[in-house]
């Protein structure tokens, strides 16, 4: 009987060995997200107004951001904290104004300090507040994008304007897990069918599919070289 019951335990233990392997094989072969849905509001908020104006001023030159309108977030979506002279608007991004399929869309330590021009101020910065409104409503990803091409259906945004862009060239941002702050660089906003020659060989110029889906807008990448500050930026 002893050694029935010793084998019965042995068994019991190598059964529940092997099914932890098999469920760790699993988890390695089909990782899960680390970021399947929104976090609490919280953690996307900024508690200190003052750090998050001086995070967006961070994004462009001073001679630009010095003048710029300055929004924050909060809990019911962007907010004026500072008005400006130069048509400029400079804001903190939150994760859901990255591409619908960028595996961070929900990941709440993303900020990336970006100043649009007064073209990108109209027709750009629309379609931040409409994903931002609609994430703080508790959408999901799917819910956000069919809001999204129900606005551009209905017409509720503005279409893209001619010399739209933007700066991004903070060193205290965090695009995403990957690559931190990663360079200073400079957004156009163009027609999806425009060609720049983007990611080619020798090309300075890299393709951002950000707004690619629904909003058939093309966003090409420039290496600005310098953060905001004048200081040089690492080699690419």
């Amino acid at each position: 009987m002893k050694q029935d019951a010793g084998r019965l335990k042995i068994g019991v233990v190598l059964s529940l060995l092997l099914a932890i392997a098999v469920a760790d094989s699993s988890a390695a072969k089909n990782p899960q997200p680390a970021y399947p849905s929104m976090a609490p509001l919280s953690q996307y908020l900024m508690a200190d107004r003052d750090a998050e104006i001086a995070l967006a001023r961070s994004a462009a030159p001073k001679a630009i951001s010095a003048e710029a309108t300055i929004l924050v977030l909060g809990p019911h979506g962007y907010v004026t904290a500072v008005e400006g002279k130069n048509g400029f608007v400079c804001m903190v991004d939150r994760s859901w104004s990255a591409q619908f399929d960028f595996p961070e869309f929900w990941n709440p330590k993303l900020r990336g300090p970006t100043c649009f021009n007064p073209q990108a101020a109209r027709s750009i910065l629309p379609i931040t507040y409409k994903r931002t409104e609609l994430a703080l409503a508790g959408q999901s990803r799917s819910q956000i994008m069919e809001g999204i091409k129900a606005a551009l259906a209905s017409k509720q945004l503005p279409p893209l304007e001619p010399g739209a862009m933007c700066y991004m060239m903070s060193k205290q941002g965090y695009l995403n897990d990957g690559v931190g702050h990663w360079m200073p660089h400079l957004m156009f906003y163009v027609p999806l069918e425009a060609d720049w020659g983007a990611d080619l060989s020798g090309s300075p110029i890299m393709l951002n599919p950000q707004f690619q889906v629904p909003e058939k807008i093309r966003v090409f990448m420039v290496s600005a070289g310098k953060w905001s500050d004048g200081t040089p930026a690492p080699a690419m």
